[in-house]
């Protein structure tokens, strides 16, 4: 299957944004926010060098998606950390290594920034597959988190992971 790894901007909103909403609404116990949380939310990223999203394509249509920016982007003391976040890979199209190159793509372009030194996540441990492609990534859980997140009455425990990038 040839997947297009590209770099989405604001220009994309509309189709980002009926991409994530579907992976908030069939998954919505691995995310953090809901669908009315996105849905007037602006494009998660700036296009920067430490603020990117890049999406999978099949063709021509948006199956996955991962973004990308700086923790200390206005913090002196953060700046050396970054987040990947809104990791989203459509249910038709997983288990094809799509999610493998989007992660490879963010982590490729996260060591071409001098002064970034690792990158954090959060993951539901309860979606064993993602916590477990993170960890073939190198990335190691470093706190964990009870009742993170309530959703419709239920409690997730939400892990904290983090990938060193230098030392």
């Amino acid at each position: 299957m040839e997947i297009n790894i590209v770099e989405l901007t604001s220009d994309h909103l509309e189709t980002y944004k009926k991409l994530i909403l579907k992976g908030l609404t069939v998954d919505a116990d691995c995310f953090r926010i809901t669908p009315e949380d996105e849905e007037a939310a602006p494009f998660p990223t700036t296009g920067q060098i430490d603020s990117f999203t890049l999406g999978a394509y099949h063709h021509k249509q948006l199956v996955g998606v991962a973004s990308f920016k700086r923790d200390g982007a206005d913090r002196m003391k953060l700046r050396h950390k970054g987040i990947l976040f809104k990791i989203f890979v459509d249910r038709d199209y997983r288990q094809k290594g799509i999610a493998k190159q989007l992660i490879q793509g963010i982590i490729e372009r996260s060591m071409k920034i001098d002064d970034l030194e690792q990158i954090n996540l959060t993951v539901i441990p309860t979606n064993e597959h993602a916590k477990k492609l993170y960890e073939k990534f190198g990335f190691k859980t470093f706190a964990s988190e009870e009742k993170a997140i309530k959703w419709q009455g239920e409690y997730f425990t939400e892990d904290q992971m983090k990938l060193m990038l230098r030392n």
